[in-house]
């Protein structure tokens, strides 16, 4: 008998592409999703699989090099933002149509954060496009969205693991996916020389810094505004996720550590996609025990 799953994706920049391999892996084990929530990049794929097209958007990000994920960010000479975060979603809608989330064939919320209004606001109608780059507004990184007097940022800041947002139907299993997770991770691939600016910044780690290289660094540390922002934004999403967990249990629990991949290591999506197939494949394998 088919079984038929809520699904809930976590927010997590570029970790959030093992949500591909997630889904894929459910449908080739027979489960049909019935509804989706997701924060940041978990709205993204997840509002992408609700309109039909994952199959493309897949393609289209595991093609992405450095150089071409580089060429999507539109820089902001603003103090709210470093990106615009308008030429990734305007390349998207020239593979995939906007569409309005009441007409996707399944249940889809995408989180976001209002904060002027210090508060959870969730898009369960309108534009997807429009949900996804409010979801997605990662703060200092991408501009706020501006959406009917809110100001719309990350899903992530107040909601990272969406569980109480997802629409659940009768018998549905709850499937929770935390590409956040605080578990270790060990990569088993071949060393390869790299220089000591490559090891300490990933790629957009380093031009995230540039753009704060005009604030003073910390003395007698290694860590620049930057950094250190980003790792306690970290190390609060996985303290509300462990939370989240706790309160409201899913069915199983799908766990991408955090230390696997950054935040903008969309040029790593084919490995991304294959990490997110094989912990579903453990999860799924655990819960059938």
């Amino acid at each position: 008998m088919e079984r038929t799953v809520s699904l809930v994706l976590s927010s997590g920049g570029a970790r959030g592409v093992a949500h591909i391999g997630v889904i894929e892996e459910l449908e080739r084990q027979g489960f049909k999703i019935t509804s989706i929530a997701g924060s940041s990049m978990g709205a993204l794929v997840g509002g992408v699989y609700a309109s039909g097209n994952l199959q493309i958007f897949s393609e289209w990000i595991c093609d992405l090099d450095k150089k071409a994920v580089f060429n999507l960010v539109d820089f902001a000479l603003s103090t709210n933002g470093l990106v615009k975060g308008n030429k990734v979603i305007k390349e998207l809608k020239k593979i995939i149509p906007d569409l309005n989330i009441e007409d996707l064939p399944l249940n889809f919320t995408a989180v976001t954060t209002d904060i002027k209004n210090k508060k959870e606001v969730l898009f369960e109608a309108g534009s997807l496009y429009e949900a996804i780059r409010a979801s997605i507004s990662i703060p200092t990184v991408f501009k706020p969205c501006m959406v009917e007097g809110m100001v719309l940022i990350d899903g992530g800041v107040l909601n990272p693991l969406p569980i109480n947002r997802v629409k659940r139907n009768n018998n549905d299993l709850l499937i929770a996916v935390d590409v956040n997770s605080p578990v270790l991770f060990e990569k088993h691939v071949a060393v390869k020389k790299t220089s000591t600016k490559e090891i300490e910044l990933n790629y957009f780690t380093f031009l995230m810094n540039k753009g704060f290289r005009f604030l003073p660094k910390f003395t007698g540390t290694q860590l620049n505004y930057y950094t250190l922002l980003s790792q306690t934004t970290s190390l609060m999403i996985q303290q509300i996720s462990a939370l989240t967990i706790e309160i409201q249990q899913p069915d199983i629990l799908i766990k991408i550590p955090m230390n696997s991949y950054g935040p903008f290591h969309f040029y790593k999506s084919e490995e991304i996609i294959k990490a997110g197939e094989l912990a579903t494949r453990k999860a799924l394998e655990e819960f059938q025990r």
